[in-house]
């Protein structure tokens, strides 16, 4: 940064002449691009703006006027500050008309009591101008190798806006067009003071060019986009006019954002994106203080304060194995959002542990104080199927009232959708009195006592198939669901009832269990369904 007329007087070799600032002393913040001594006082045309102009007035006129006319042409070329020698044309003090001039036109000026060494005061200050540009190179090239390495390793947008707030000490927060939050970091500050009415706000800040400050606002922004397809912007405030490394920074991270779109064809939107992130924290209690989850989410356009609130997922059925694609997943959040938009149902729709065994997309609902969360979800889950982009299970947790308690309403969800994503049932959606027994050994399942139960009542069984290599477990569990219906069992099986009923009998002596006996089978099939749990697959 170019130093400013303040710093100059701090120089060693101007201090040395004993300066005193005799006008313009509230304009001493000016910044110095370059020192140019001159003699002569048709001097402006020469000058481009910035320099601090050095004399020692031996060719300034008499001619008040002149005198005038001498200041107006430097405050109007743009000087930072014009510095003369008393004891050769002035001896101690510089004539009124000039100093009136100079506070008129607010033009810094400097007189030096002790004879100076002017070769000394401009190499001192260019040696100054040239450190600092040398510097400012250093931190762009800093810049551009932080921002690079971002790029290179798939940062996530949120990373890098949180990069950006932590190198700027600034909140930082990315926009949509629509002037929705894609993407915060308060900086320290606090969260819900930095998005309160956002959009409102964002909507009144139009700096003009590509990148601009906007002083009423103290909002340093820039356009995010490539290719001609502008589609955000990132925004750091500033509350000063801007430094040439934070316009430097802004630039370089809008550019990163633009690329890592540009490079991700198959990522999910950045909508979705921080949808996604707003629940995950709240699923990780990383929150500490509700109402950054509650600003943030209104930031999005979906209130969380004062409203009924309830925790839901979309998981693929079965048991858990390898992620689903993550274009299949992010069309999924994709049309779920949709879905809602449709019931018009304000809520938060993102993908979770992307990319894990476990990944599912998880919806934060949002009611009305009398709206009812079975008619919402019903709707949903009515306008997904009509689509057939879902063939898993919609699970749903209790509704809650506040904030902190969405995190249990997320955990009853995911519990819910794990022990129906097992099940043979086919309900357009799952709620926790839905899951009756299947439910309650789930939420028992790390209880030593069923698992104990579950080896006594199977594990002559399990042994016999593991040694043995035959699914006696399978049959029996398709006969017991079945209700013991012998005929449908065979048929489910692919098997032929004396098929079948020869291995009911054998699983009968391997168990020494009587499978007419209605109380022997109630137990098995508990047991069976407990193994479930406790296994996490089918036996």
């Amino acid at each position: 940064m170019l130093p400013t007329v303040d710093d100059v007087l701090r120089l060693d070799a101007v201090r040395r002449c004993r300066p005193r600032v005799v006008a313009g002393a509230d304009r001493t913040g000016g910044r110095v691009r370059w020192v140019h001594v001159a003699e002569v006082t048709d001097i402006a045309h020469l000058l481009r703006g910035g320099e601090l102009v050095l004399t020692t007035g031996i060719a300034l006129p008499d001619d008040p006027g002149r005198l005038r006319a001498y200041i107006a042409d430097l405050a109007e070329v743009g000087v930072s500050g014009l510095m003369i020698e008393l004891g050769r044309r002035y001896a101690t003090a510089l004539p009124a008309p000039l100093l009136d001039a100079a506070e008129r036109h607010g033009l810094p000026v400097i007189v030096l009591a002790h004879e100076p060494v002017f070769v000394d005061i401009t190499e001192a200050v260019h040696a100054r101008i040239v450190q600092e540009q040398f510097a400012e190179l250093r931190e762009s090239e800093r810049l551009h190798e932080t921002f690079t390495r971002l790029s290179v390793e798939g940062a996530s947008t949120d990373e890098v806006v949180r990069r950006v707030a932590a190198l700027a000490g600034h909140p930082v927060v990315l926009e949509n067009l629509s002037h929705r939050v894609l993407a915060a970091d308060a900086g320290g500050a606090d969260p819900a003071e930095v998005l309160a009415a956002w959009e409102t706000r964002s909507r009144a800040v139009r700096p003009g060019g590509r990148t601009g400050y906007d002083e009423t606002s103290g909002w340093l922004t820039t356009v995010v986009g490539a290719r001609g397809e502008d589609w955000g912007r990132l925004i750091i405030v500033l509350g000063a006019p801007p430094t040439p490394r934070e316009t430097v920074l802004i630039e370089r991270a809008a550019t990163t954002l633009a690329l890592g779109r540009l490079l991700d064809r198959h990522a999910e939107s950045l909508e979705r994106q921080a949808h996604g992130t707003i629940i995950a924290r709240i699923i990780a209690d990383a929150h500490s203080d509700p109402q950054e989850a509650a600003a943030r989410a209104r930031a999005l356009g979906v209130p969380l304060t004062g409203r009924r609130l309830f925790g839901a997922v979309l998981r693929q059925r079965g048991p858990a194995g390898p992620a689903p694609p993550v274009g299949e997943l992010s069309q999924l959040a994709e049309t779920t959002a949709a879905a809602c938009r449709q019931a018009r149902l304000a809520a938060l729709v993102g993908v979770l542990d992307e990319g894990g065994p476990q990944a599912r997309v998880g919806v934060l609902a949002s009611l009305p104080a009398r709206a009812d969360a079975e008619t919402a979800l019903t709707e949903i889950a009515a306008l997904l199927r009509k689509q057939s982009v879902h063939d898993g299970v919609l699970a749903a947790g209790s509704v809650v009232e506040t904030i902190r308690d969405v995190r249990r309403s997320f955990l009853e969800a995911e519990q819910v959708a794990d022990v129906a994503a097992r099940g043979p049932g086919d309900r357009p959606f799952y709620r926790l009195p839905d899951l009756r027994l299947r439910g309650l050994l789930h939420l028992l399942r790390d209880d030593a006592r069923v698992q104990t139960f579950v080896e006594r009542e199977l594990g002559p069984l399990l042994r016999h198939d593991a040694a043995r290599g035959t699914d006696l477990a399978r049959v029996l569990e398709l006969y017991l669901e079945c209700g013991r219906n012998k005929a449908e069992a065979a048929q489910r099986a692919h098997l032929s009832r004396p098929a079948l009923y020869e291995r009911l009998r054998r699983i009968g002596r391997v168990l020494d269990a009587d499978l007419d006996d209605v109380e022997s089978c109630v137990s098995l099939h508990v047991a069976l369904l407990a193994l479930g749990s406790v296994r996490w697959e089918r036996p």
